[in-house]
């Protein structure tokens, strides 16, 4: 009996030694994790979801609206006679929406040519940090717009479809540091219908945007888009703008000269009129301000 005693005895002991070294190996591999470095994603490469005119490699977060007001002056080449184009204005409204952190969509109305636009970009990569990280970040954008102009002839038989253009877009960007983003933004435009039969109806561009931070709240914007084909000399031109960003309290609040009176991708890349080596620049403003339309719980990364 005294034997049996001694082995269960024994055994108690053994499993007591067990749990301990198996507590210990947790303790291990829980620092063994801890040394492997958090993936995070980079935030803020622009601190909107526009860099000017063109969309950007930045979204918003999941549950926010962005409301973004667009204005756009008369050319200040008019002088004095029209206010140095302030007594002239068109005007872009938009509401934009998080979904996920590399999902969202919006849609606007703008005063030239009267036309509504939607869009919805997604980014399948996006640039990170830590673990299994990646340099820089690729989104998607489509988007559509529609003119609501009257008919220019009501006497024949129009179509709807007329009216109607779409854009697509792939944002190639990385955030370089805390001050610096660039990024490369291939596009191409169709239009259903065009003036001239010798107008092509699609439109292929090269975009380039960038960041320059150069204080706390403040920021030099530019974009630029090479239009590789369908440019009418002396008629259009490609679109180039350049701003500042200044962050007020909830607001971003960016002034800008630029040479297109349009402000979505139909109308800036196809219909820029405004040569910038001649001075015919137009001054603008965009006023950006985000709500949070739902509260979110702590992503895991």
């Amino acid at each position: 009996m005294k034997k049996y005693q001694n082995a269960v005895i024994i055994f108690f002991f053994l499993l007591l030694q067990m749990e301990k070294i198996a507590a210990q190996e947790v303790d291990l591999l829980k620092l063994v994790g801890e040394d492997k470095p958090k993936k995070e994603f980079v935030k803020y490469a622009f601190k909107s979801p526009r860099v000017i005119n063109g969309h950007s490699m930045e979204f918003l977060a999941p549950g926010t609206m962005d409301f973004r007001i667009l204005h756009r002056f008369g050319l200040l080449s008019q002088g004095y006679d029209n206010f140095f184009g302030l007594d002239q204005a068109s005007m872009r409204m938009g509401f934009d929406f998080g979904v996920s952190r590399n999902l969202m969509f919006g849609f606007g109305r703008s005063t030239y040519k009267k036309e509504l636009d939607g869009y919805i970009k997604f980014a399948p990569i996006m640039q990170s940090t830590g673990h299994h990280s990646f340099p820089f970040t690729v989104a998607m954008v489509a988007g559509m717009t529609m003119n609501t102009l009257p008919w220019a002839d009501p006497t024949i038989k129009n179509y709807f479809s007329s009216r109607l253009a779409y854009y697509f877009q792939t944002i190639i960007g990385r955030k370089f540091s805390e001050g610096i983003t660039l990024q490369f933004t291939p596009t191409m435009v169709h239009n259903n219908i065009v003036p001239l039969q010798t107008q092509p109806n699609d439109i292929y561009a090269l975009g380039f945007g960038g960041r320059a931070k150069f204080s706390k709240r403040m920021a030099f914007t530019w974009d630029y888009f090479y239009v590789m084909n369908g440019i009418q000399p002396g008629v259009n031109f490609h679109p180039l703008s350049v701003g500042v960003d200044i962050e007020t309290g909830g607001h971003v609040f960016q002034l800008h000269v630029s040479n297109s009176t349009g402000m979505n991708e139909r109308a800036f890349i196809t219909e820029t009129t405004n040569d910038w080596s001649k001075g015919e620049l137009r001054f603008g403003f965009n006023l950006s301000r985000v709500f949070q339309l739902k509260k979110n719980k702590k992503l895991e990364l």
